[in-house]
């Protein structure tokens, strides 16, 4: 397991020109990376080129790299961004047939689900950033308490302890916003 400062370390050797120090990250980060981006994508080779991807990537822009934060919150942000390009380009677009009437809520229903659905994602960016990952990883991407922890590389009762204490700052940040009482 390599620590954060390990991480600034090889990425500073990278940048200097040693491509072992960027190998060591790619060992180090490869398999949970491919989990997660297996998780997101339900599909082994598109997760696949996805890890490949998202190492290219994060390579080409190591020198954007802030090492005052943790290389894997780094390279988790471009796995998640470009997981989602991935799933929004796969999406299958049909034109729109105005005689088909959308089923469910009504407008002024689904208006304020999505304003709601927007108020809360403000909130999560507001969150630090050990506790925005422990919520977008358990209540976007669903992962168990097991899986959080090989993924932050911190022991499951952290992962409990940040998941329990972020649930209760995004509250309060509602609660201040009038989201919630």
């Amino acid at each position: 397991m390599l620590s954060a400062r390990d991480d600034a370390a090889r990425v500073r050797r990278s940048l200097e020109g040693d491509p072992r120090a960027f190998e060591e990250l790619v060992e180090a980060y490869q398999k949970v990376l491919f989990n997660l981006a297996l998780r997101m994508v339900r599909n082994r080779e598109d997760a696949h080129d996805l890890t490949q991807s998202v190492f290219i990537k994060a390579y080409r822009s190591l020198h954007r790299y802030d090492d005052r934060h943790k290389f894997f919150s780094w390279i988790y942000r471009i796995m998640i961004h470009e997981s989602i390009n991935l799933l929004h380009r796969r999406r299958p677009h049909e034109p729109l047939d105005e005689r088909i009437v959308q089923p469910g809520a009504c407008p002024a229903e689904r208006w304020e689900r999505d304003e709601m659905n927007g108020r809360v994602r403000e909130a999560v960016t507001r969150l630090s950033e050990d506790h925005r990952d422990v919520i977008v990883l358990r209540h976007f991407l669903q992962l168990s308490h097991r899986e959080m922890s090989e993924l932050l590389r911190v022991p499951e009762k952290t992962v409990k302890s940040r998941l329990h204490t972020a649930r209760q700052r995004l509250g309060e940040i509602l609660a201040r916003t009038g989201v919630v009482r």
